[in-house]
């Protein structure tokens, strides 16, 4: 066996780790169901967050898993400890999204509780602002670090100091935070907790990152949000959390 097939054989083995974490992070969702969205979590600041994180992780380790494996092989020896600490940075990025996460799943519910009208306004506008960051030149940038991140990697060679790979990971999570923070922003309309919603925006993150026409993809997805932004105010139970339909578990409820 050849030296580089020992590097490609490792490489994947270290891909393999955090996709094994991710299925790992999606069985606890699944056996945590029933008590997403409680009453208990709403009140409960450091719950939701700790969700948040486990749900996060579940997304979005998969489409990231190449860049971390790619990381770890930039160096002959500790590598397991290197791709570790620089996946810890990414998911610390997307756990302190879940602070304004929280305060929008707060407003959500009061919308959908107190005025359903103003509910299906904001959808309409949940939508509408996906629609247009999607299609933006900043989703473009930000995709494209996320797609080749060659240019970042020869960046994180320079980063010294025992956190180096801990911020190589944060630095990377908080692009990766820049190109899907507006597809997150759609579980304001479809439920904060919902699974069906994070198994459709994770399809949609990975898709977007990792096959050949990902870019193609994101403008898809920004053409259908734009048309659920005027479909909504037919079909309001298109966005059930904001609009009252969707409160069964998948809202914040008591905020």
């Amino acid at each position: 066996m050849t030296r580089t097939a020992i590097t490609v054989r490792h490489g994947a083995g270290h891909s393999e780790l955090l996709l094994l974490a991710a299925a790992a992070a999606w069985a606890w969702v699944a056996l945590r169901r029933g008590d997403m969205g409680s009453g208990a979590m709403a009140w409960d600041l450091p719950a939701f967050l700790g969700m948040w994180t486990v749900m996060m992780a579940a997304m979005m380790l998969p489409a990231t898993s190449p860049v971390a494996a790619l990381y770890a092989r930039t160096v002959p020896v500790h590598r397991t400890p290197r791709m570790i600490a620089f996946t810890a940075g990414y998911v610390l990025v997307w756990s302190a999204a879940g602070l304004p996460a929280y305060a929008l799943a707060g407003g959500a519910t009061h919308l959908a509780t107190t005025r359903p009208a103003a509910g299906t306004a904001a959808a309409a506008a949940v939508f509408a602002v996906n629609g247009v960051y999607q299609l933006s030149p900043l989703k473009d940038r930000c995709l494209a670090k996320c797609r080749s991140p060659i240019g970042l990697l020869l960046r994180y060679a320079s980063y010294r100091g025992p956190s180096r790979h801990l911020r190589a990971g944060a630095h990377h999570g908080a692009f990766c935070l820049g190109c899907c923070w507006s597809l997150m922003l759609l579980f304001t309309a479809f439920g904060v907790m919902n699974p069906w919603a994070m198994v459709g925006l994770a399809a949609v993150v990975t898709t977007e990152k990792r096959l050949p026409r990902g870019r193609l993809v994101a403008r898809a997805v920004g053409l259908a949000s734009l048309a659920l932004a005027i479909a909504v105010f037919w079909a309001p139970l298109l966005a059930t959390n904001l609009t009252g339909g969707g409160m069964g578990g998948m809202g914040l409820r008591h905020l």
